[in-house]
């Protein structure tokens, strides 16, 4: 099997919901998402894809969406306080996401929500996401 790689790297502020340290608190991430890709069979020219494909299907989402936002779990009480200001640019930072977004929920949303939706109709299948807070702790999800 032949797989490709793609990685992008963003900023990004969060908080888990329960935890028992300090992540508990609002805090923020140089984060990086690496994308594995395969397909069926390689192009004319021996590629699964350019990957520049990548950069505008999936990285360019993640820029859209995550990139300098405060992504909160709509269940959460500081996204409820938060959403009542009326400062617009605290409004528009606030991403709101429909679960805990730790590293292991974010790359699971990317792989099986995100990523189909933006690849659909290119015949290539993201197989894995690797979802890095630091440098030093990432979580992995695959298909």
């Amino acid at each position: 099997m032949i797989t490709i790689e793609r990685y992008h790297d963003f900023s990004y502020g969060h908080r888990v919901v329960g935890h028992e340290g300090k992540c508990a608190g609002l805090h923020g991430h140089n984060g990086r998402v690496t994308f594995t890709c395969v397909a069926e069979k390689l192009d004319e020219l021996g590629r699964i894809v350019d990957f520049s494909v990548l950069k505008s299907k999936l990285c360019q989402w993640i820029e859209d969406n995550w990139d300098h936002k405060m992504l909160l779990w709509r269940k959460d009480p500081v996204h409820a306080i938060l959403g009542r200001t009326d400062n617009d640019s605290i409004v528009n930072s606030i991403q709101p996401v429909s679960f805990n977004p730790t590293a292991e929920n974010l790359a699971h949303y990317l792989l099986t929500t995100v990523a189909p939706l933006r690849m659909q109709g290119t015949g290539i299948t993201v197989i894995a996401v690797k979802f890095e807070e630091t440098r030093k702790c990432s979580a992995v999800a695959t298909l």
